[in-house]
């Protein structure tokens, strides 16, 4: 018996200082009004969540922003990530070379890409409006305008994490077995007819778990808008995750951050049941 506790106990030390005990406090802390320079906390139960949901509009305009933020990365994520996994998937000359290339951003430090990503978004001087000069396009000052920081943050995250979902696809396409598409290339079927009749169906639950990863992960996204926008211009790319960010350690509002932080995972948990279920609804 105390042999099987030993055994378990960096994993079971592990789960309750990482993860529970910070999970507890966080309950408590957004139950209180607690200013982390004056080190003072009161009691306050669900005020700040009633602030938050209720009373502070800025909280439904950074919800609104992490939802339009999910909707354009998760989508272009997962197809731009098919598509490659669809091109890379079989072997050919220079294939781990192609492999390498797509998958190279996602070991890259974040905070790196976003710098250089900075750089080549800025207006005139910006590589990217200066190739698109080359063409006779005058690019706008791309995270200096509401109306397209948002989209270029967004570009700029799938590049960085589609390698990713690509490798995730690769392997799963690899292991379909072949038996199946040589059996409907002697029926007759074409490329198309296999992919929507065979390899589409059989790579649902691929699908599903990069679906519920890249929809949690662009929630938690902090460092490309720290980075790249710092929420802005005109808020317009002000996040839940930086939102959160901004009040406890610019405001320092821990309380109502640890709300925050909160009610962001239970969007969270939300989103993902809510795709499970979809994904088993369509499997019935």
């Amino acid at each position: 018996m105390m042999e099987g506790w030993l055994f378990v106990s960096p994993t079971l030390i592990g789960f309750l200082v990482f993860f529970l005990g910070p999970l507890l406090a966080v309950v408590y802390y957004s139950m209180t009004e607690w200013n982390l320079l004056t080190q003072q906390a009161t009691y306050v139960g669900l005020r700040n969540f009633e602030n938050a949901l209720l009373e502070n509009p800025d909280f439904w305009l950074v919800v609104r922003n992490s939802v339009i933020f999910a909707i354009g990365l998760v989508p272009l994520n997962m197809a731009l990530a098919l598509l490659l996994a669809l091109a890379l998937s079989r072997p050919f000359l220079g294939v781990v070379f192609f492999r390498t290339i797509f998958f190279a951003p996602v070991v890259t430090s974040a905070i790196a890409w976003a710098i250089v990503w900075k750089f080549m978004l800025q207006g005139e001087g910006g590589a990217v409006n200066q190739m698109l000069s080359w063409i006779g396009i005058d690019g706008p000052n791309w995270l200096r305008q509401p109306s397209w920081a948002m989209a270029a943050v967004i570009v700029t995250r799938v590049i960085k994490m589609v390698g990713l979902n690509m490798i995730i696809y690769i392997a799963a396409l690899q292991s379909i077995p072949r038996d199946y598409e040589e059996a409907a290339l002697l029926e007759g079927a074409s490329r198309w007819q296999i992919f929507r009749m065979i390899t589409w169906p059989m790579l649902a639950p691929t699908t599903l778990i990069i679906m519920v990863l890249t929809t949690i992960g662009s929630f938690k996204v902090f460092d490309h808008i720290y980075q790249m926008t710092g929420g802005g211009p005109e808020n317009g790319t002000l996040v839940l995750a930086f939102y959160i960010y901004q009040q406890a350690f610019k405001f320092f509002n821990v309380g109502y951050a640890s709300a925050l932080a909160l009610i962001m995972f239970v969007i969270v948990m939300i989103l993902t049941l809510v795709q499970v279920m979809i994904r088993q609804r369509g499997a019935e």
